[in-house]
């Protein structure tokens, strides 16, 4: 080859002016991209909106798939996390099932243990039917004798006590005694000046004088359960004066010995 036809072939190529296109006409990729290359020029035009760059000369690439293809693999990829949902939902389910089961078994065991415990219990107080019996009519002669001694007034301390009150010289020769039971209200007076009752005791005294029924009175006040007295006649024969006084007497007289304090 001649040194002419080298110095042609190294030459470079003159860069291509890039071409206004005329009024009316688009320009094209080839006119944007040779414009690009042309260089600066001495008067900018206004910015325009970033375009899309365009790759030249890349491998083309095209995806010959059908749309539904596509919707078919996402649609896949939906179901399998649905179902892996449930698989969790349903594990979720299955531990929570045998803790469940777990614990009423724990449960049924504890039951068993405590009936058969209480069997046992009942087996053991099976031996001692005779000392529960026992107990059972001590409690019931108790309560009875509560009831029945609720109405207990000591006579014998409450007629030393009452010729304690008379004066000196003077004998009790008859009493005659009435007062409340357990079982019946005792009748009240029927004057509204008469204060409530529980008993009656109406008695006899005699003494070589002249009694002074006031002063007889005045003593019986200081009996317990004293609640009024009313004297009644004064006789003399052979030389012996006999008073009769009727006394009422309350519930304070009762001894209180079998009350629910002193039987415990």
């Amino acid at each position: 080859m001649s040194r002419a036809a080298k110095e042609k072939a190294v030459k470079p190529a003159k860069p291509v002016k890039a071409t206004r296109p005329t009024k009316g006409t688009k320009a094209t990729k080839v006119d944007r991209a040779a414009a690009a290359t042309t260089g600066p020029r001495t008067s900018r035009a206004p910015k325009r909106a970033k375009q899309p760059s365009v790759v030249v000369g890349g491998v083309p690439v095209v995806d010959l798939l059908p749309p539904e293809v596509r919707a078919e693999r996402r649609a896949g990829v939906a179901v399998r996390r649905t179902w892996f949902g449930v698989a969790g939902a349903a594990a979720v389910v299955a531990i929570a099932v045998g803790a469940a089961t777990a614990s009423g078994i724990q449960a049924q065991g504890d039951l068993q243990a405590a009936q058969a415990e209480t069997q046992q219990q009942l087996l053991e107080q099976g031996k001692y039917t005779e000392v529960r019996d026992v107990q059972s009519d001590i409690e019931r002669l108790t309560a009875a004798q509560v009831v029945g001694g609720s109405t207990e007034i000591i006579w014998r301390d409450f007629l030393t006590d009452l010729q304690g009150t008379l004066p000196a010289g003077v004998s009790v020769t008859t009493i005659s005694l009435d007062q409340a039971s357990p079982i019946a209200d005792y009748a009240q007076a029927d004057s509204p000046l008469q204060g409530a009752r529980v008993g009656t005791l109406t008695f006899t005294a005699e003494s070589a004088t002249l009694p002074s029924v006031p002063d007889w009175l005045d003593g019986l006040a200081t009996l317990p359960g004293y609640t009024d007295a009313t004297p009644g006649t004064v006789s003399l024969e052979e030389g012996v004066y006999d008073a009769t006084v009727t006394m009422h007497i309350d519930q304070r007289a009762f001894s209180g010995r079998y009350s629910k304090e002193d039987a415990s």
